[in-house]
């Protein structure tokens, strides 16, 4: 245990005693035990293996390559449609986490192993992604929108891309572009301050 984690733990109301059970297990499986993304990660060596989260209807257990393991339970979730690489287990009470006990285990061996033989996700490029076609339109009436969202770094296209597109109704692409396209001009991504 990292006493730098027992804060996280220690600060959980809804799901402390799924968390607790969850630690328990990871722990278990000799893996070591830090804080990323402000959340409890469990790694082998220097490579993180699952994450421990929780949200309003249910806790869960990332398995950072999830797409990897097997699935032989088929419990394996996918968070959207446009996480490629992460899948979770979800629970919604502690009795759950402590009936999968072995089946969590299993998994999670299994991840270990998926890093050992280093393999990696095929992840889908930048240029796989659809431009939505207002923004289309935007690089197309811009040049310098265009040659500004062309040197933005790959991941920045990405989260543009996926933000804009996510909208359901034209006029609010139409919103979000006209909203964001100073910070494409300065190089920034959609977070960057």
């Amino acid at each position: 245990m990292n006493p730098k984690v027992d804060s996280f733990f220690s600060n959980a109301d809804k799901w402390h005693a799924a968390f607790k059970h969850l630690r328990a297990v990871c722990l278990d499986c000799g893996l070591t035990e830090t804080i990323k993304w402000k959340h409890p990660c469990y790694m082998y060596k220097e490579d993180n293996i699952v994450l421990i989260h929780g949200f309003k209807e249910y806790c869960a257990l990332l398995f950072f390559k999830g797409s990897l393991l097997n699935d032989t339970d088929n419990i394996l979730v996918q968070q959207t449609k446009n996480v490629q690489t992460a899948r979770q287990i979800r629970f919604t009470n502690a009795e759950e986490v402590q009936k999968m006990k072995s089946i969590i285990k299993s998994y999670i061996f299994e991840a270990i192993e998926v890093e050992k033989a280093g393999l990696k996700v095929d992840l889908k490029k930048t240029s796989e992604y659809e431009i939505p076609k207002e923004f289309q339109q935007a690089l197309d009436e811009d040049p310098s929108l265009k040659k500004a969202f062309k040197a933005l770094t790959p991941g920045r296209q990405r989260g543009y891309l996926l933000y804009f597109s996510s909208a359901k109704q034209s006029k609010t692409r139409y919103s979000r572009i006209e909203k964001y396209t100073p910070k494409i001009h300065e190089g920034k991504g959609l977070n960057d301050h």
